[in-house]
């Protein structure tokens, strides 16, 4: 977990990260966390090149007194690779395989060699307050004995006796103004907990029913069902694996009725011992049930055999399963001062920016001012799980739409999990005869009779909007089920555009190999005119400058300067004229062709004397037609990954999702959405 909040916080700022690990672990052919990292990250350093040795290697090098070999191998392979990357984040080992403290010392021995600086993690599990208070003394005086830069130390899984003792005791200033900053993280018990496919693997099962997807679900604690059916229902809890014989068909449709139950738990799966399987009634009742997502796997050995071998089953966080990877990142980010290990490592953000940087700041970004952003489209699957990777990170508080019971049992059914996620059913709401009434009073003038605008309020887009409209949410974020003017209509009726703005438009934030540049419009105005398109360029670059991205802004034509002539250039040309007169403050110019904006060298022929040509930015094209299959031509022929449309110019943030969007399109639009609003 470390590891991987560390790789998030550097990834933010620098934008080649390596990754490497001397020593993996030996009993598995692939190491989880090398895997991991690698993946995640989608670095460009194999395998092979990010480690050295494996732990029994080490360890028996080391009883021969062979310690100077283990370096220098290290150092070797180290410094091949060092040389392609701006920061490399190091993992150390640990096994307790190795006599006590020779792996403290060797991995303090690599550090040094390595000229690395050192996280001290030392796991709190079983252990009291004072014996941690004792082991950070320990860590702290040892690695400053040996000279290195000790960064920080964390304290992982504390249980909750000791955890506010322990943060209070590492509040207090301490009197060595050289001290590392210790950070305490609580056991959290679904990060401590295997899933059902980790189980499955390692009890090597079979998959029976359900779906592949229902693997990811957590087992938090094991039930085996020996009990009549009435008893052992009294006994389930939240996250049980069920073990029970495959011939118990009473427990195995028993449980599963559960599922549909708003009176029962959601457990994570069940284990069918003894090879057997229930009888081919059963099995067809089992075939009929609709939502089938509670996986059923089966194993060869007996019951009690197979209970003890899953409850020693190792839990992970692997690629392969997102929830733990985003729940383990919100609990490192919610107890460790991410910008004091930045001060502390004196790390300079990376002028290049690309398109994993720009995405994980999108989160940091909006973290800095919590917003409440609606999503009323709470029965799509895409929209539970990017509400529980929100909620997870605490990145903003989510409001959704919907009955609630029914929205929770959805949520249960794919495994996610929004205890305290506010959910609002917009038919029976108090604010429904308010927005009505509301609605009715903004849109009479356009002819609208009382009841069109009930029939409108019980439109979830349209009540979504009212809700912002009254600042009860910051922002909504809809599309997933809706077409694009569903969407939008609501909030160009209701919220209408800023003072001074005289259209809404919208932008791609394009996130190219180095940098990061805006598209607009591509996604709202058909054909605008030049008073309108000089208000797209000027939303354009206040939402780059709100985004960080330095609004350097081209206005596209297929003339460059006063090569061409034509209606259309003569539209631009005006657009370009009125905007600097709106916003002198701009670096503005145009028209330009696109590559004399953006190639220094066609720029320097075609455009000597532009400030703007060759370096540009923001990139405002002249109708709907250029610009929407500009962006997707750039995004298809170059690999680079579009992010929007993201809606500009409304008073109140209301942005709109493809309906072919993904789980991590839903997250970034919704943090998009909070920025937005942080600049209202």
């Amino acid at each position: 977990m470390v590891t991987l909040g560390m790789m998030e916080l550097i990834s933010r700022e620098v934008s080649k990260v390596g990754f490497f690990r001397p020593v993996i672990r030996s009993e598995h052919d692939i190491d989880n966390d090398l895997n991991l990292i690698l993946t995640r990250y989608n670095l460009d350093i194999s395998y092979d090149d990010a480690h050295v040795f494996k732990v029994d290697e080490v360890q028996a090098l080391g009883a021969e007194g062979r310690f100077k070999e283990i370096v220098q191998a290290i150092l070797e392979k180290y410094n091949r690779i060092k040389g392609n990357y701006e920061f490399i984040i190091i993992e150390g080992f640990e096994s307790s395989g190795i006599s006590a403290g020779f792996d403290v010392d060797a991995n303090i021995n690599i550090a040094k060699n390595l000229g690395a600086g050192l996280i001290g993690v030392i796991s709190g599990r079983g252990q009291k307050y004072k014996e941690i208070l004792e082991e950070v003394k320990i860590t702290a005086e040892t690695i400053k004995s040996e000279g290195c830069f000790h960064l920080a130390t964390v304290v992982n899984r504390v249980s909750q006796d000791c955890l506010e003792r322990l943060e209070a005791a590492f509040k207090e200033p301490s009197k060595d103004k050289d001290s590392a900053p210790v950070y305490v993280i609580p056991d959290v018990k679904e990060l401590a907990s295997p899933t059902v496919g980790e189980i499955m693997e390692e009890l090597d099962c079979k998959f029976i029913y359900g779906q592949k997807e229902g693997l990811n679900r957590i087992a938090t604690q094991y039930k085996v069902a020996a009990m009549t059916l009435d008893n052992y229902l009294s006994y389930i809890e939240n996250g049980d694996l069920i073990i029970t014989p495959g011939d118990r068909e009473d427990i195995v449709v028993g449980t599963l009725s559960t599922i549909f139950s708003k009176a029962f738990p959601n457990i994570a799966g069940i284990l069918l011992t003894g090879g057997l399987l229930p009888g081919r009634r059963v099995r067809q009742l089992i075939d009929g049930m609709r939502n089938r997502v509670i996986p059923i796997i089966s194993v060869e050995s007996d019951t009690f055999t197979a209970a003890m071998h899953a409850s020693q089953v190792e839990p992970q966080i692997r690629p392969d399963i997102p929830k733990k990877i985003e729940l383990a990142l919100g609990v490192f980010e919610a107890r460790v001062n991410i910008d004091e290990i930045k001060e502390r490592l004196n790390l300079s953000t990376s002028e290049i920016v690309t398109p994993l940087m720009f995405e994980f700041r999108l989160f940091e970004w909006a973290k800095k001012d919590k917003k409440r952003i609606l999503l009323p489209e709470s029965y799509d699957e895409r929209i539970l799980k990017a509400a529980e990777i929100l909620r997870t990170r605490d990145v903003v508080d989510i409001v959704m739409l919907g009955k609630r019971d029914d929205v929770l049992e959805r949520a249960s059914i794919i495994g996610v999990e929004l205890p305290d996620v506010e959910i609002i059913d917009h038919t029976t709401s108090p604010y429904l005869p308010q927005f009505i009434e509301q609605f009715y009073e903004l849109r009479k003038h356009k002819g609208i009779t009382k009841d069109a605008a009930k029939d409108a309020m019980l439109d979830i887009n349209y009540f979504g909007t009212m809700m912002v409209y009254n600042d009860f949410v910051d922002g909504m974020v809809s599309g997933a089920a809706h077409a694009t003017q569903d969407v939008l209509r609501p909030a160009f009726q209701i919220i209408r555009t800023k003072p001074g703005v005289l259209i809404a438009s919208s932008v791609f934030f394009m996130c190219l190999p180095t940098k990061v540049m805006v598209f607009g419009d591509c996604a709202v105005n058909p054909d605008p005119n030049a008073q309108e398109l000089a208000t797209i360029a000027i939303s354009s670059a206040d939402t780059a400058a709100a985004f960080g991205i330095e609004p350097i802004v081209a206005m596209l034509s297929y003339s460059t300067g006063q090569s061409g002539k034509g209606k259309d250039v003569e539209k631009v040309a005006e657009a370009v004229r009125i905007a600097k007169q709106l916003r002198p403050d701009l670096l503005l110019d145009g028209p330009l062709q696109y590559d004399a904006a953006v190639d220094m060298e066609v720029a320097k022929k075609k455009a000597p004397d532009s400030p703007v040509a060759g370096r540009a930015t923001v990139l405002i094209f002249p109708d709907l037609n250029t610009g929407n299959n500009t962006y997707k031509a750039v995004q298809r022929s170059s690999g680079a990954i579009a992010i929007g449309p993201v809606v500009q110019g409304l008073n109140k943030p209301v942005n709109d999702l493809s309906r072919g969007c993904l789980v991590e399109d839903v997250a970034n639009t919704v943090a998009i959405t909070a920025i937005q609003a942080m600049q209202n």
